[in-house]
């Protein structure tokens, strides 16, 4: 499956989420990452994601799709990422 994981945290998380999430997906964006993963993967960043921020406080949202989108970017792209084969 393909997701994409966008989040507005605490400034005191951000730099724990972002990092814990580089580990995982491809940052693309301020705040948003995006890649292809397995089930297991998908269930342990949730997993991560939640012992890193407050519920009370966090916003996290995860776009779960069949296939990897098509994208178009306007202006500059902040992590110009190529298909690797």
């Amino acid at each position: 499956m393909y997701i994409i994981v966008v989040y507005d945290v605490n400034v005191s998380r951000v730099n724990k989420v972002k990092k814990f999430l580089r580990q995982h997906l491809i940052w693309v964006q301020n705040s948003v990452f995006e890649g292809e993963v397995t089930l297991a993967e998908y269930e342990r960043i949730k997993k991560g994601i939640k012992e890193l921020i407050d519920e009370n406080e966090d916003s996290v949202i995860i776009y779960r799709l069949r296939a990897r989108p098509k994208r178009k970017n306007l202006g500059i792209e902040k992590n110009p990422v190529e298909d690797i084969i």
